[in-house]
């Protein structure tokens, strides 16, 4: 067993004013999500709501920065995994920037909005990204900075097409994947395609934080926290979305999470036919020549036990091998509890599995299907007369 994998926070001692609400529960300790709500008394009533109608989440902990100047895009495209040059004024992206061996380092959901790329990435991991773009701007017109701004996010099934701001201007929510808008007083609105498909993460300055949070409240959300949000994550989007520092590890290379592989339109963080950056290396030879050799999957946990679940980080074994790693784990209120983990791709999808003493199975509607046979994997065949 190995411990818990939690990010280093930029602000250890982070507590959302949020968590002053009625009945509102913070996070462990030593969850990378402790800081804001976890829950406010009701979990899983929280998850349904969101199936009938929509939820608001206190996403406040993550780290929020801004980049200003006229080069911030064709700059950033010279060492990000997307093809970010050509964001259109009121679009965004995700992206990743990985080390000179291809794992993944960072990731990143990008807003620019009216000359200013805002940028999001998990709580603690803000400093870092920071300082690696500081170190790259050279002579760039691209400025990098912290920013005062904090995430909320609007999912569920029934989402307003607007929304009334603090101050009672009417916004019209954006459409699209990764459309975004400014917002009055400062911030975007940026759509989403997880944890639901067509979700509102609302990036507003962290002085309107409650006022914002109170405007998605009088709007018809129901307050839900983290364990919601990661429900919804891990159990209720396919294929799946992983999350830097939990699903993931210190190897992990953009393939193991498919999800990642694409183009913006595609809603993916690395784009396959971008120039040149650090890591490309790596995504060139697995996408042409092989497969990764671990695979993002969803298990499905036996609860009947006990109620403790593992943690991320733990690993997941068969027949007394180790063969993965778990990362989010959570009770889902339909699906009971359920967890995302990175599996060697040998592993057989009926394969009996364990995570310390708790019994666990693949859940094969999450396994990502094998699309054709790789260009570069089909020229050796031939140079070899296998074909």
């Amino acid at each position: 067993m190995t411990d818990p994998v939690v990010p280093e926070r930029t602000d250890s001692g982070y507590r959302s004013p949020i968590l002053n609400r009625p009945g509102a529960v913070d996070e462990a300790d030593t969850s990378p999500d402790v800081g804001v709500p976890f829950h406010y008394g009701d979990p899983f009533g929280e998850q349904r709501a969101a199936d009938s109608g929509f939820v608001v989440v206190d996403r406040s902990h993550r780290d929020v920065l801004t980049i200003g100047g006229g080069e911030r895009l064709t700059w950033l495209e010279g060492f990000v995994s997307q093809h970010v040059s050509e964001i259109p004024d009121g679009g965004g992206a995700e992206t990743l920037i990985l080390d000179a061996n291809g794992r993944v380092e960072h990731h990143a959901v990008l807003a620019d909005v009216a000359g200013t790329l805002v940028v999001d990435t998990e709580p603690g991991r803000g400093a870092a990204l920071l300082q690696f773009l500081t170190k790259m701007v050279f002579w760039a017109d691209a400025t990098p900075e912290t920013a005062e701004l904090a995430v909320i996010t609007l999912t569920g099934a029934t989402l307003p097409a607007s929304l009334a701001a603090p101050d009672g201007t009417e916004v019209a929510l954006p459409a699209g994947d990764y459309a975004s808008a400014a917002l009055p007083g400062g911030g975007v609105a940026r759509r989403m395609p997880w944890p639901l498909a067509g979700s509102i993460d609302l990036v507003v300055p962290r002085s309107g934080l409650t006022a914002w949070f109170d405007a998605a409240v009088a709007a018809g959300a129901r307050p839900a926290g983290s364990w919601a949000f990661e429900a919804m994550r891990a159990a209720g989007t396919t294929p799946l979305r992983g999350r830097l520092g939990v699903d993931t590890d210190e190897k992990t290379i953009p393939h193991e999470v498919p999800t990642w592989i694409g183009a913006v339109a595609q809603l993916g963080a690395v784009h396959l036919d971008k120039g040149c950056y650090r890591g490309q290396e790596t995504v060139s030879r697995v996408h042409n020549l092989g497969r990764s050799p671990r695979v993002l999957v969803r298990l499905q946990l036996d609860g009947s036990g006990s109620d403790e679940l593992p943690v991320p980080g733990t690993e997941v074994s068969s027949g007394g091998r180790t063969v993965g790693r778990v990362g989010t784990v959570v009770q889902h209120h339909e699906d009971g509890p359920v967890a995302l983990a990175l599996l060697k791709r040998s592993v057989p999808l009926d394969a009996a599995l364990e995570i310390d003493g708790v019994l666990a199975a693949v859940d094969p509607d999450s396994v990502p299907q094998e699309t054709g046979t790789q260009a570069g994997r089909e020229a050796v065949r031939r140079l070899r007369g296998q074909v």
